[in-house]
Formats: structure tokens, C-alpha cells, sequence
């Protein structure tokens, strides 16, 4: 079994579902008392946070590179940055390791394709959303994907950062994230990804008929699977 490296804490409430699905599937995968072998690097996400408000990406890539290049002295054989926004600067942090970073966009692409998803709707931070170092990894694999308007932009990005890395999980919310997600799928949306690993805390399948793509569960699946040399 490989070991992961995690970065975690962006924010910390969703790294803890990483942890529990991770070894949920190695259980599940090797039965017994098999658990998934992992180190963890938790950051400051109030210092991450001030990178991405202010747009130093440049410092957020030298934080998040010496997280990973712990995790590497520390035994970790693949990467996994538990977070969808971060990826923004992943190609940064690859060039510092010698172990290879798992991709949350490149597995929940794989996940879509074999849903046969080409149309899918985009939830995320404000950063995700618009800018294109996410959204390119799914049209490199043949996926249009559409985001909110402007307004709905705004209010998604708002309660991420107010409420849900908080661990604050209300109705109001939800509401909002579900009106939006009903627009996109009006649209042509096959689907929808959670593309901020929070979002999975305040809906879920059993809310909507629009088929979601949870990358919070995709990833720690995949990255647990890829641990123990199952083909991904």
C-alpha cells in the first residue's frame, strides 16, 4: 500500500471526509483491520485565504510546495491537495516534488466520462468558477461545462467562505445552491460537480434529481484506490 501525503485545512471540515472515505475504501477494499496509510500537513487556511483574497498566488504556491515537500520527507509517495481551488497553482507545486500529485479535476473527469456526462454544471469558489485551470482539465476530456450567472456566482462563493468552512450548514443555503443548480440543468447540465470539497456538507444526491459529482468523495476514493494499485 502506498502511502498518501495529504494537504489539508482548506478548510479542515472537509479534509476530516477525506480521512473518513479514505479508509472507508481500504476497509472495504482489504477487509480485516486494514486501514489507509496517510500523512497529513493541515495549513492555516486563514494564511491561504489572504493569498487568494488578495491574489498572491505566488506565496500560496510557496506555502502549499513546502507542505508537500514534508509530506515527501515524511514517506508520503503521492500527493492529494485537499481542496478544488488550490489546484490553481498544482503545476507549481509538481515541479518542487518527485512524487506525483493526484488531480482532483483529471479523476472527476474520468468519473463524468464513465457516467457519459458531456454537459455538466460547475459549483465552486468564485475561482474555480471562472477562472480556466479547472474548467480546462474537463474540456481537455470533451466536457462543456457551464457556470452561474454573475449574481449566483457571488452568493455560491459567499456561503463557502461564511458559512460552510465555518461548519455552518443552513436551509436558506441549501435552497440557493439547489435554485442555481436547477437553472444549470434547465440549461442542458447532465449533471453537476461540487467542485469545492465543502459543498458535499451542505447538499447531496438525495436533495436533487440532477445527478452531482461529489470531488471530496471522488478524490479521497480515487486517491485511496491508487494507493493500493487499483487502475483508476
Amino acid at each position: 500500500m502506498k502511502t498518501i501525503g495529504l494537504i489539508g485545512g482548506m478548510s479542515w471540515e472537509s479534509t476530516v471526509t477525506y480521512y473518513q472515505i479514505l479508509n472507508n475504501v481500504i476497509k472495504e477494499q482489504l477487509g480485516g483491520l486494514h486501514s489507509a496509510k496517510c500523512v497529513l500537513y493541515s495549513v492555516d487556511f486563514h494564511e491561504i485565504e489572504e493569498c487568494q483574497s488578495n491574489g498572491d498566488w505566488v506565496k500560496s504556491a510557496q506555502i502549499l510546495s513546502e507542505a508537500a515537500r514534508n509530506l515527501e520527507k515524511a514517506g508520503a509517495e503521492f500527493i492529494v491537495i485537499c481542496t478544488n481551488t488550490m489546484h490553481k497553482i498544482a503545476n507549481q507545486i509538481q515541479e518542487t516534488i518527485t512524487v506525483p500529485i493526484l488531480h482532483i479535476a483529471e479523476v472527476t473527469a474520468q468519473e463524468l466520462k464513465k457516467k457519459s456526462i458531456t454537459k455538466v454544471a460547475l459549483l465552486g469558489t468564485k475561482y474555480t468558477m471562472e477562472q480556466d485551470f479547472y474548467k480546462s482539465k474537463l474540456i481537455e476530456n470533451g466536457i462543456e461545462v457551464l457556470i452561474p450567472n454573475i449574481e449566483d456566482i457571488k452568493l455560491i462563493n459567499k456561503i463557502i467562505y461564511d458559512e460552510l468552512c465555518l461548519g455552518i450548514v443552513s436551509e436558506p443555503s441549501k435552497k440557493i445552491y439547489l435554485d442555481v443548480i436547477d437553472k444549470l440543468t434547465e440549461q442542458g447540465a447532465q449533471g453537476c460537480i461540487l467542485g469545492c470539497t465543502e459543498i458535499g456538507l451542505l447538499i447531496s444526491q438525495k436533495d436533487t434529481k440532477t445527478p452531482l459529482f461529489d470531488t471530496a468523495l471522488i478524490h479521497a476514493e480515487k486517491a485511496a484506490l491508487y494507493s493500493i494499485g487499483s487502475t483508476l
